[in-house]
């Protein structure tokens, strides 16, 4: 069904008295089918009456629009009426009066006894007729809103909004304004969008409840469906067996933000305080603070950047080979690793700043997951989506194994094990290849031997037949086809187009500590990330990476073929040998997506890793950082993209939805999987050393 009312990307912003600015609300998306009920839930300062007044036209939006029947919002409309929380009632008019100067506003061009007839109905449906010609200060609070629901639906408007009708009601008339409000917009067809606090009057009246996340810059937080049939009784939606489950949810939601509200004063209040005290340069870089010192002898900020050999440090390598960081704010140390394990260990140990990880580790590692000290890593930054393929051994191509159906069927046949490699056990790779071979009925218990090893072994272990396959970045599978002993059996583009495969890791403190630093670093990647996305420079990207510090000289002619035409060839099955090129900006590909770390999520439930998490939106906001990365874009002079919250296909057919991560397992043919609420770590290293201490 299409949309009624759509909030398409918009952002709203206040000027501040220092010329500054408030973000308010930050790339909204919101669609309101017709006739649907959405309630909008969240803190204080998150922006749901920010939203709503957007809605009525009240105030315009900074930058995206919003559409009511496919016409654009430009100023409050008849189709439109909102119902406040302080009634609005002009006190010298009667309850007649205050509902006719709506209808004599809208329906002036009417004969007078259509629109007596428009009031009349409105009272009865309210129960008010009998108080038609009583005064504001005459009725209860109750009977007050009923007035202004009255005015409001008294036009029959298409579209009812309400913030926070029944706030200063007691409990008694709140309950019966709701159900009379039910009641009225399911018999009248209305639309409506409500402002609330109150989670059990949420579950109520919704369809849907839309949780906004903290301000500034609110977002969307999650969608959750509320399945109860229609028409409601409160005794029996509480009955329901999902009612407090969703209830929890709600609950769960609004304390996680609280818990994130917190954590980030008391990160700003620590810092504050390490700088008024005095305790390191790097805290002192994280508030400026006016100095007699000349900038000559201000010294950039070191940062020491991990990362293995392969096509994924391309933005790395570009960025320094051009220049584009800037050396006055930081000073940027390559340092290459051939292991992900010990990467991630010199990380947590403070040896690096930052490094690029695969898109698993960075939950892994804050969660404590495969026996990790937790640590509370960041992810401001997606360096690279897609990238990986599973290569094969020419073996047993020859064996007549093409694709997935035909593997699945030999190793059935053969009652076979395959082992193959990857680069970690449960990272980003083996995630892939576990959903892609599950999705047809392989045992991987029986069939699907998985063996953790580097990247820069794999095309060797494959000759010496160590493993029959692997997964891994496609420039180490262009290797194992160019010396003609493996063929690809498929790319991740088969499995999930547009996946996050490397992404930009450091530690939370080091984050808090060094804002400044981050940002100009981050910077610099997303210009770098343009240049390795654009095709006029793919022989500049085959040279620099060609250099010894990268991949060598032997790579340029597998880099040049991967380049030039996108393939490698590998025997005579063309179409499955082709190797589309990694994603490095286009379709937001450095915008790090909550979505993509609730699949993962989902996955390592899926493989016994650990509980699905009850506090999946504190684990994910905390993590994916599209604050750092909104400022890094800003400063790299590139339009702010946001995350999409559609849900997106995978291998097996399935769509997947981040507001719905248990009806995706429950798909799969799983059993209703544990849940618990995971800790999180708090605090994952001590402020850096200044640079002059190291």
């Amino acid at each position: 069904m299409a949309a009624y009312l759509t909030v398409d990307d918009v952002t709203q912003c206040f000027p501040l008295a220092d010329g500054g600015r408030y973000v308010a609300l930050r790339d909204i998306d919101l669609e309101v089918r017709e006739g649907e009920f959405v309630s909008l839930i969240g803190h204080s300062g998150c922006g749901k009456s920010t939203l709503l007044n957007l809605m009525a036209g009240l105030t315009q939006a900074s930058s995206g629009g919003i559409l009511v029947d496919g016409r654009q919002v430009t100023e409050p409309g008849p189709d439109r009426m909102v119902v406040f929380q302080n009634y609005s009632l002009l006190p010298w008019q009667t309850v007649r009066q205050n509902i006719s100067l709506a209808v004599n506003r809208v329906w002036g061009q009417r004969s007078a006894s259509e629109r007596r007839q428009a009031v009349d109905q409105s009272l009865a449906m309210v129960g008010l007729s009998q108080a038609a010609d009583r005064f504001p200060s005459e009725l209860s609070g109750g009977m007050k809103q009923r007035v202004a629901i009255a005015r409001a639906l008294s036009i029959r408007p298409r579209l009812l909004l309400l913030d926070e009708p029944f706030g200063a009601l007691d409990a008694l008339t709140r309950g019966n304004l709701q159900q009379q409000l039910m009641q009225i917009c399911q018999e009248a067809g209305v639309t409506a969008v409500m402002v609330t606090h109150d989670v059990d009057e949420a579950l109520l009246l919704s369809d849907r409840v839309v949780m906004m996340t903290n301000g500034p810059e609110a977002g969307i937080g999650q969608i959750l469906s509320v399945p109860f049939a229609r028409p409601r009784q409160r005794l029996e939606v509480m009955e329901h067996p999902d009612y407090y489950r969703l209830r929890q949810e709600l609950i769960g939601f609004l304390q996680q933000q609280r818990r994130l509200r917190q954590r980030r004063s008391q990160a700003a209040v620590s810092v504050g305080a390490a700088v008024a005290a005095g305790e390191g340069a790097a805290a002192a870089a994280a508030v400026p603070i006016p100095t007699p010192a000349a900038p000559s002898q201000v010294r950039p900020a070191l940062v020491r950047i991990g990362f293995l050999p392969g096509l994924d440090a391309a933005p790395l390598a570009m960025a320094l080979d051009r220049g584009l960081f800037d050396t006055a704010a930081i000073e940027v140390v390559p340092v290459p690793f051939a292991r992900w394990d010990r990467l991630e260990q010199s990380l947590v140990a403070g040896d690096l700043q930052a490094a690029f990880l695969p898109a698993t580790t960075p939950l892994q590692r804050s969660l404590g997951l495969g026996g990790r000290q937790p640590w509370t890593a960041i992810t401001p930054l997606t360096i690279s989506r897609n990238g990986n393929a599973v290569c094969l051994s020419r073996q047993l191509h020859e064996r007549g194994i093409r694709d997935r159906d035909s593997l699945a069927s030999w190793l059935r046949e053969e009652d076979r094990c395959l082992t193959l490699g990857v680069p970690q056990h449960f990272g980003i790779a083996e995630l892939l290849l576990r959903h892609w071979l599950a999705a047809a009925d392989i045992d991987l218990s029986r069939r699907i031997r998985f063996e953790e090893m580097s990247p820069l072994v794999m095309p060797g272990a494959l000759r010496t037949e160590r493993i029959d396959g692997f997964i891994a970045g496609r420039y180490r599978v262009a290797e194992a086809v160019e010396n003609r002993v493996g063929v690809v059996l498929a790319s991740d583009v088969d499995i999930w187009d547009g996946h996050p495969e490397k992404v930009l890791c450091c530690g939370e403190d080091w984050a808090d500590a060094q804002p400044e630093a981050l940002e100009v670093f981050s910077a610099g990647l997303l210009r770098a990330s343009l240049l390795c996305d654009d095709g006029g420079q793919r022989e500049a990207l085959v040279r620099v990476l060609s250099q010894s510090q990268w991949l060598g000289s032997s790579a340029r002619y597998a880099l040049s073929r991967r380049f030039h035409d996108g393939s490698t060839a590998a025997g005579a099955n063309g179409s499955a040998n082709q190797l589309s090129l990694t994603r490095f900006h286009a379709d937001r590909a450095n915008v790090p997506n909550p979505a993509d770390g609730c699949w993962l999520l989902s996955q390592f439930c899926r493989w016994q890793q650990c509980a699905f998490p009850l506090n999946r939106v504190e684990i994910l906001s905390r993590l994916y950082r599209q604050d750092l990365c909104n400022r890094a874009m800003e400063r790299a002079g590139l339009a702010i993209l946001r995350p999409d919250r559609h849900p997106f296909l995978l291998a097996d057919g399935l769509a997947f939805d981040q507001d719905e991560p248990l009806a995706y397992l429950a798909d799969l043919g799983l059993p209703r999987p544990a849940q618990a609420t995971l800790p999180l770590p708090e605090d994952s290293s001590p402020l850096p050393l200044p640079h002059s201490q190291r």
